[in-house]
């Protein structure tokens, strides 16, 4: 099972590779394959214990929303569209990882409450930083929103009832959540670095994976 870690990682390593060299489509199959990695190694690691099945569900959601993110570079006419849809396939999956999580949660309304708060000074520094039309602002915020409440859930869980399942969950939600806010500074923000791409890839990829390992302990 273990040796899925490397594999997502290597193949992680030379979709990125291939994309800087602009083969595209070649690009998108090998990000498809690192990311099935994750997905079967949540499965492999899943003990069927309650939330397992979500979690699996947001990490399927995850690689698909990967490949539609990088079609809009095979297909730039559609860029808007596909960029689009892949953010809201993410966002499920967040959904997805939320509901698990949610209720093992003794005090839930601070971490709703401590996620809005913390979206909205997020966002107000995000504005700052990038330029974006309304309709990416408006889908920004929703979509922030809701990792940050997923991040202030699993760590409210991690501070309160320490399992080592929260440990796992609640670094890699940490760093998807990092690397969110450096796709968007990459993406949006008025200068646009591989340096930040390969930043934010490395943290996504580790993240899916440190959450597939929390099935472990479930």
């Amino acid at each position: 099972m273990y040796i899925l870690i490397p594999a997502c990682l290597c193949i992680a390593a030379f979709f990125i590779y291939q994309e800087r060299r602009k083969r595209f489509g070649l690009s998108v199959i090998l990000k498809g394959l690192a990311s099935l990695c994750f997905v079967i190694l949540g499965f492999l690691a899943s003990k069927k214990g309650a939330g397992s099945n979500t979690i699996l569900t947001g990490l399927i959601l995850g690689a698909i929303a990967d490949v539609l993110l990088n079609l809009r570079y095979v297909y730039p006419e559609k860029g808007k569209i596909t960029f689009l849809a892949g953010i809201l396939v993410f966002l499920s999956g967040h959904n997805a990882y939320l509901a698990a999580v949610f209720p093992m949660n003794a005090h839930p309304w601070i971490a709703v409450i401590a996620g809005c708060v913390l979206t909205a000074v997020l966002m107000k520094w995000l504005f700052t930083k990038i330029t974006a039309e309304k309709a990416f602002k408006i889908f920004g915020i929703v979509y922030i929103g809701a990792i940050v409440i997923l991040n202030c859930t699993a760590l409210l869980n991690l501070i309160t009832s320490y399992r080592t399942f929260h440990l796992y969950f609640a670094a890699g939600a940490v760093l998807f959540l990092i690397s969110d806010i450096v796709l968007i500074l990459n993406t949006f923000g008025p200068e646009s670095r591989f340096s930040l791409r390969i930043t934010n890839l490395s943290l996504y990829y580790i993240g899916q994976i440190l959450i597939a390992l929390s099935l472990l302990y479930l």
